[in-house]
């Protein structure tokens, strides 16, 4: 399938070459405006799905996949009508239905050949950081739209981005959906600056890819992290799984394993709500603690005990606020004074609960440790 809008100096040797490989070709015509229609009269035998106006890369995906579920097509492989992909690479996408049916491929490029743009290879670094955060997912090229998507296994599923930025909405929400997201290495052209045709608008989709990624890891962390958690909390073969692997990890000291824990609960309680899990991460990683043993515990904050953490934290502050401490929170009622007088008295007391039960924990599970769990002695 090849999404196209005004590439109609390229259109027609990326059609005669895809061709060569398959019959199959579906082209979306997404508004063009100049000779594409000509280009695509050439070759009668494709496919066609045209309409106007332009309605932007995203849209054009989507009615691509629409339309090819409706022809009975179970698999669908994405190339861009500028030239930059090589049929040749279509065999080996081909092979990857039978060796990851399930899977949504991406073609992986080389970032460092000659010719690509700096500010593509910025531009897919920090893409490829926020897909980590949102999905724990690791992979050298997001961006990429050399794609294998696999229609049946995404389902019905409902997206709402129609730009760029619906090619990160995809990845996310597959990989979000249990969709296995990897890649396969794929060879790409890029011309010279002076013979480069490009529809990315740099500061209206950057904005739009900025406020995708923000609500993307709002989910993450509010919905997305709580619901896996809570699943994996329901099967039995994960907690033996996790005892054997990070609680009785060999090569891991009782005091590195207690500090992960007490890290972890320390971090659930910080007041810093919808960034705690990425922030426990990054630093888990820093310090070099088990990250497995962070995020388990970390997870004490998470629904149904948000609210009674939350309460904990203001009625510690207390402890500090002396005559001016609240009983209740907004017991006066919800106004701009009775939620700044008791934000302060929040704040302190979830930091000093954070640093009380952080200690607590670390020393409890090393205790615990010590008694149920015996070190590797080096040497």
């Amino acid at each position: 399938m090849i999404p196209t809008y005004n590439n109609a100096g390229t259109l027609g040797a990326v059609l005669s070459e895809a061709l060569t490989y398959t019959s199959h070709v579906i082209v979306v015509n997404d508004g063009a405006t100049d000779e594409t229609l000509a280009v695509l009269e050439q070759y009668p035998h494709l496919q066609l799905v045209s309409y106007s106006p332009n309605r932007g890369k995203g849209a054009a995906l989507r009615r691509g996949f629409s339309y090819a579920l409706q022809q009975g097509y179970h698999y669908v492989i994405t190339m861009d009508a500028d030239g930059q992909h090589f049929a040749t690479d279509l065999p080996a996408m081909v092979q990857q239905i039978e060796e990851q049916p399930e899977a949504l491929i991406i073609g992986a490029r080389n970032l460092q050949q000659e010719n690509m743009p700096g500010k593509n290879t910025t531009a897919n670094k920090i893409s490829n950081f926020w897909f980590w955060v949102t999905t724990g997912l690791k992979g050298p090229d997001t961006q990429s739209g050399y794609r294998l998507y696999p229609l049946l296994r995404m389902g019905k599923m409902n997206f709402f981005c129609t730009k760029y930025e619906f090619e990160i909405e995809v990845l996310v929400r597959s990989a979000w959906k249990g969709i296995k997201v990897n890649w396969t290495p794929v060879k790409v052209y890029y011309p010279p600056p002076e013979e480069r045709v490009s529809h990315f608008r740099p500061f209206r989709d950057f904005v739009r890819i900025s406020i995708l990624n923000t609500v993307l890891v709002l989910v993450t962390f509010l919905y997305i992290k709580p619901r896996d958690f809570i699943r994996f909390l329901l099967k039995k073969e994960n907690w033996k799984r996790m005892w054997k692997e990070e609680v009785l990890k060999a090569e891991e000291s009782n005091v590195r394993k207690a500090a992960s824990i007490g890290f972890g609960v320390f971090m659930a309680i910080m007041p810093i709500w919808g960034a705690q899990l990425l922030v426990a991460i990054l630093v888990s990683i820093k310090l070099k603690l088990n990250k497995a043993l962070v995020l388990l515990s970390a997870h004490i904050s998470t629904p149904p005990f948000t609210p009674f953490i939350m309460f904990a934290g203001f009625y510690t502050g207390r402890i500090w606020m002396g005559q001016t401490a609240k009983d209740l929170v907004f017991k006066d009622g919800i106004t701009f004074r009775t939620f700044r007088d008791n934000m302060l008295q929040f704040i302190v007391g979830s930091v000093t609960l954070a640093v009380l039960a952080g200690i607590a924990a670390w020393l409890l599970s090393w205790m615990l440790l010590g008694m149920f769990r015996k070190e590797k002695k080096n040497g």
